[in-house]
């Protein structure tokens, strides 16, 4: 029987993905053997400086690649959010799996939504793009850096003065922890990260038999939304430890993008929209709205 090495990061969410790959392979192909290859990024490994402090170019990544162009893996199961827009030569994402839940989600210490919260009140993150969006809506948050997979963050939550940590719904509804979410953010509120909830694999481009494997995995107008997504975020030169938020959906064969970037302090948020067919073409349209609002002043700041 023919062996398909599979890469993915080892942290129990991670390892939730590609077993959910591994498995949906297995069920289309019995003929093959499906093995999971688990590795440590860079991001895994380095917990206790920002993320926005590192530099944001294949943090989660970039050693699953390397397995990839060195032939030590046949593909590599990720998160979507965490890749970067532009890729390694020779590599593509060949596959984007069916959506879960795009939307990020408020872990209360005691059970109090946001906006119930008292004055001065500590939120747990370390994602700029959630910060900002935050302060916009309430100045008087603070925050502390919260670095490390779901189960560090659960723990240092319980164990600490924080009232609440904010995560992404998907990842919080894979690890079944339904139970814990006190509320999901509105688009309102906050805007996702950039392919926040999809799963995507990625390849190399000359493997047509992986891609030909994997064809039954793609999810058709998933692919539309974060292909829009993306395609804001590389016009407007963001990684992703920077405050941008996207979130596109796919009604009756139309995309429709909403785009969002601010300001650190979260005084100055703008947002904008638009929809097509062409999820590059909208992507680009967004971008460019958000930049005739101020986006590039805002960004140049934040990256100086």
């Amino acid at each position: 029987m023919k062996s398909i090495r599979i890469g993915t990061r080892d942290s129990q969410l991670a390892m939730w993905q590609a077993e959910w790959v591994k498995s949906q392979l297995a069920m289309f192909y019995p003929e093959y053997i499906f093995e999971l290859v688990p590795m440590k990024t860079k991001g895994d490994k380095i917990l206790d400086v920002p993320l926005s402090k590192i530099g944001d170019k294949g943090l989660f990544t970039k050693e699953l690649e390397q397995g990839l162009l060195n032939d030590e893996l046949d593909m590599a199961v990720h998160s979507l959010k965490d890749m970067p827009t532009i890729l390694p030569d020779g590599l593509t994402i060949s596959t984007f799996c069916e959506r879960e839940e795009p939307r990020d989600v408020f872990l209360s210490k005691h059970g109090i939504p946001l906006e119930d919260l008292p004055t001065g009140a500590l939120i747990g993150t370390s994602s700029l793009r959630r910060i900002s969006q935050l302060k916009h809506y309430r100045p008087d948050f603070n925050f502390l850096d919260l670095r490390g997979n779901l189960q560090t963050r659960w723990k240092k939550l319980i164990e600490s003065n924080m009232d609440g940590i904010v995560l992404a719904a998907a990842g919080v509804k894979r690890l079944g922890w339904e139970g814990r979410i006190t509320q999901i953010l509105s688009e309102d509120m906050m805007l996702s990260a950039v392919g926040q909830g999809s799963i995507a694999i990625e390849i190399v481009e000359q493997r047509t038999d992986i891609q030909e494997l994997l064809f039954p995995l793609n999810h058709y107008e998933t692919e539309q939304a974060v292909r829009a997504e993306r395609a804001l975020m590389r016009k407007l030169e963001g990684g992703c430890q920077v405050p941008i938020g996207a979130l596109a959906q796919v009604v009756t064969g139309q995309i429709i993008l909403r785009g969002m970037v601010a300001s650190l302090d979260g005084v100055r948020l703008i947002k904008a929209e638009a929809k097509g067919s062409d999820p590059e073409a909208v992507g680009i349209e967004v971008a460019e709205r958000l930049v005739e609002l101020g986006a590039t002043k805002i960004l140049a700041e934040i990256r100086s």
